[in-house]
């Protein structure tokens, strides 16, 4: 949950953060993204809390088809990439049956990451897919009149919550978003007590469980819903 910088030559896990480049295979198609840890630091980098949130989202077969998806702190663009081929309709005869039957997703992250995050948007999604991804500015707690409130179906983040002083802002920000029929998915690593003093400021506003944990990266992943139901998928 919380980001941990590397310093360079610090090993194999620094190098793979300032590798200028980064590729994974989801949704039945290879995934070349570019980072840039100089420039823009640890907005510009693939962290495993995404891989590992999109490795669930395929092996669960959840479906995101015909929903509206918007993804926090989005980064590189893997995870809302991901959700979008994996919202698209297989039973399409038309592109305006796609168009109809796919997964709506926005990326969003604060300005200074939104030109990198778009060129890697554009260069994974096919062109029939580009029109339902949308990259938007948002700032946790200052931007939501931009947002429709209760507007989205699934709300993802991968560590995103690693600065104490945004907690506030983004559980602000998740109410807005969300409605009781809205699923909150959110990756993370539990590094610090801070990070279970989120966790318990969820709790107090949403119905919060565990639905999986990669032992291989040490990274959890929540589902949060407004709601005390704990509906499936």
């Amino acid at each position: 949950m919380a980001l941990v910088p590397y310093e360079e030559g610090a090993g194999w896990g620094a190098r793979q953060l300032h590798s200028p480049s980064a590729t994974f295979h989801f949704a039945s198609r290879t995934i070349r993204l570019q980072q840039d840890w100089r420039r823009l630091g640890v907005a510009a980098v693939v962290w495993d809390a995404a891989v590992v949130l999109c490795a669930y989202l395929e092996m669960e077969g959840i479906d995101l088809r015909d929903r509206s998806v918007i993804e926090l702190g989005a980064g590189t663009g893997l995870l809302g990439i991901v959700a979008t081929l994996l919202g698209k309709s297989f039973f399409v005869c038309s592109f305006k049956t796609l168009n109809n039957c796919s997964a709506r997703v926005t990326m969003t992250d604060r300005e200074a990451a939104l030109e990198f995050l778009e060129a890697n948007v554009q260069a994974n999604l096919p062109s029939e897919l580009r029109p339902r991804a949308v990259v938007k500015e948002l700032t946790w707690g200052k931007d939501l009149d931009n947002f429709p409130p209760g507007a989205f179906d699934f709300v993802l983040g991968a560590d995103i919550v690693y600065l104490e002083e945004t907690f506030a802002e983004l559980l602000q920000t998740l109410e807005h978003l969300c409605t009781e029929q809205t699923v909150i998915l959110l990756a993370c690593r539990i590094r610090y007590e801070r990070d279970h003093k989120f966790l318990k400021m969820l709790r107090d506003r949403f119905s919060v469980y565990e639905v999986h944990y990669d032992s291989s990266k040490d990274v959890h992943i929540y589902k949060a819903q407004r709601s005390s139901r704990k509906d499936d998928f």
